[in-house]
C-alpha cells in the first residue's frame, strides 16, 4: 500500500489528536508479509489477514469472526449476502492449512449472537467441525456470544493463560495481555489522500486484534475508547492488501 510509506502532506485538512506523552513501544520487525513483535517475553507474529500466530506455542489466534452476522441482519429485516459465514471460516481454514497449528484460540465474539450457530448452513457447520477436529480449540468467551460455541465442540473459557500472556475478549490494559472486542483501525494518509484499514494495536505491553470476521467493522484507533488501555497512544500494524505495515501513532488520523 503505497499511501502508507508516504509523508503526510501539509495540505491535509484532517487534524491530528492532540499529542501524547512518548510511546516507550520497540519497533516491530517487519519479515516479509509480516510483522512480528514481543509481549511479555513472547514472539508473536502479526498475520496479513488478521490472526496472530504464537509460534513457540504453534497457537493460531484470531479475534471477533461474528459468525452469522448476515442472517442476524436478516431476522431484522436487514437483508445482507448470506456468505459471511463461509467467507470467514475460508480464510480460517487457508490459515490452518498454511501453518497446522496445535492450538486455536477465538478471541470471544465467535458469533455475532446466541443464535447463530442453529442458522448455520450443514456445510458451513461441518466445515467449522472440521476444523475443530484438526486442533485443541478454545473458545473465549465475548460479549456477544458467551458459551454458546461450544456447541459445535471445543472448549469454552472466560480468558486463557499462554505462558505470561494473558488472552481475553475485552482489553483491560493490564499487560501482558492480547484482546480484541473494539476491532481497532487505522486511518493514515499521504499523497493528498487517505486510507481506512483494520488494524492491530500495539504499546509494547498489550495487543489489540483487528475483527476477523468478514462484515465486521472497526473502530478508529483515535477514538477515546482505546484512551483507558493505551494511556500513552498505541502504534498500528495496519493491514494492507498483502501485508502488515507498522504505523508510528503520530502518523494516524481521526475519522
Amino acid at each position: 500500500m503505497p499511501l502508507l510509506s508516504q509523508p503526510r502532506q501539509t495540505s491535509q485538512r484532517r487534524e491530528r489528536p492532540a499529542p501524547r506523552a512518548p510511546l516507550c513501544a520497540p519497533w516491530p520487525v517487519v519479515i516479509g508479509a509480516t510483522v512480528e513483535l514481543q509481549i511479555a517475553g513472547a514472539t508473536v507474529t502479526a498475520l496479513p489477514g488478521g490472526a496472530l500466530w504464537i509460534r513457540d506455542a504453534k497457537t493460531l489466534v484470531v479475534s471477533d469472526l461474528h459468525l452469522e452476522k448476515g442472517s442476524s441482519f436478516a431476522l431484522r429485516g436487514q437483508m445482507l449476502p448470506p456468505y459471511d459465514t463461509r467467507a470467514t471460516l475460508t480464510k480460517l481454514a487457508s490459515l490452518m492449512d498454511r501453518l497446522s497449528p496445535d492450538i486455536v484460540v477465538s478471541l470471544g465474539d465467535s458469533f455475532h449472537d446466541c443464535g447463530g450457530p442453529a442458522r448455520m448452513s450443514e456445510g458451513d457447520r461441518a466445515l467449522l467441525r472440521d476444523l475443530i477436529t484438526r486442533c485443541d480449540w478454545i473458545w473465549v468467551e465475548g460479549n456477544h456470544d458467551g458459551r454458546t460455541p461450544e456447541t459445535l465442540g471445543g472448549v469454552v473459557r472466560d480468558m486463557l493463560h499462554l505462558g505470561a500472556l494473558a488472552l481475553r475478549h475485552e482489553p483491560t490494559g493490564a499487560g501482558c495481555e492480547i484482546a480484541g472486542h473494539l476491532h481497532p483501525c487505522a486511518r493514515v494518509s499521504g499523497r493528498g489522500r487517505s486510507v481506512r484499514r483494520r488494524c492491530f494495536a500495539y504499546d509494547g505491553a498489550n495487543l489489540v486484534m483487528p475483527a476477523f470476521g468478514a462484515f465486521t467493522g472497526g473502530l478508529n484507533l483515535c477514538d477515546e475508547a482505546f484512551a483507558a488501555i493505551f494511556p500513552r497512544g498505541a502504534m498500528a500494524l495496519v493491514l494492507a492488501r498483502a501485508r502488515v505495515v507498522p504505523v508510528a501513532q503520530e502518523r494516524l488520523l481521526p475519522d
